[in-house]
């Protein structure tokens, strides 16, 4: 069958990201630097999230721009449900709309269990997960009334191996996956209810579990543990940042509608 140039067109609009407004929590540095290039590259207007840095997020702004791409920036406390409301509500009222909504604001304190303090445990718990709700439920929102949207949570492949020294980080990335899953039923569900779950775009929750990638978290790890990860790796080396935004993008666009639910591993074969 041939096909048409209005089916071509559509088709490819299918994998654009035009007229999509992107908001990526911890998005100014490592995976997130690199999550808000590619969709801004893919036509996104992209809200990038940050808590302290104000150079760094000057720099990836101007890069951003450099490329021909739009982002704006973000400034506010993961931790705090008060504090991501408001910058939901700051990134919609800039921009007009939120289809896009990225978790992956994280923080390590790697401690054996028993040198762990519960200060220790609670902080990143906090940021990790509680943050990735705190974002996602007046995300959500908006997206339900709209009828459409995606969230797509970045976990890691610890999350599903357990890693020495690493208790309150595993335990967090693994909270995501549940937090996925029981978002994606509990949207689908709501718009089916509203009468609005019909073939499009659709509301898609998902999440994407990195393996070991290169960036300036790696530095925190022991060389001899960073030797031994690559080793057991199929792939036998580090994944990029960009590999990890690559698959957020095909998540993010219309086309991934019948998408969710899913833990993407983009780990070189580690967890199999």
């Amino acid at each position: 069958m041939a096909t048409t140039g209005s089916q071509t067109q559509a088709a490819l609009s299918d994998h654009n990201l035009t007229g999509r407004v992107a908001l990526v929590t911890g998005g100014t540095r490592g995976i997130g630097a690199a999550i808000c290039h590619a969709l801004a590259a893919d036509g996104a207007v992209v809200a990038a999230g940050y808590s302290s840095n104000q150079a760094r997020a000057d720099e990836l702004r101007q890069a951003v721009e450099a490329d021909g791409g739009t982002l704006s920036l973000h400034k506010g406390d993961i931790a705090d449900a008060e504090d991501c409301a408001r910058v939901v509500k700051e990134v919609i009222e800039q921009h007009g709309r939120l289809d896009i909504l990225v978790n992956n604001a994280g923080i390590t304190v790697d401690k054996g269990i028993s040198k762990m303090s519960a200060a220790d445990w609670d902080k990143v718990i906090k940021v990790d997960l509680s943050g990735a709700f705190y974002m996602s439920k007046p995300a959500i929102q908006h997206m339900l009334g709209r009828g459409s949207g995606r969230i797509i949570n970045i976990s890691s492949v610890a999350a599903e191996m357990g890693n020495i020294g690493q208790a309150n980080y595993t335990a967090s990335k693994a909270g995501l996956f549940g937090l996925t899953k029981t978002l994606a039923r509990e949207a689908a569900f709501t718009l089916r209810m509203a009468g609005k779950l019909e073939k499009g775009i659709g509301l898609t929750v998902n999440c994407v579990t990195p393996g070991l990638i290169e960036t300036d978290m790696v530095v925190t790890i022991p060389p001899f543990m960073v030797a031994d990860f690559v080793e057991r790796i199929p792939m036998h080396r580090m994944g990029q940042p960009e590999e990890i935004a690559r698959v957020v993008c095909f998540l993010a666009q219309d086309a991934s509608g019948y998408i969710t639910g899913q833990i993407w591993d983009v780990d070189g074969g580690l967890n199999m």
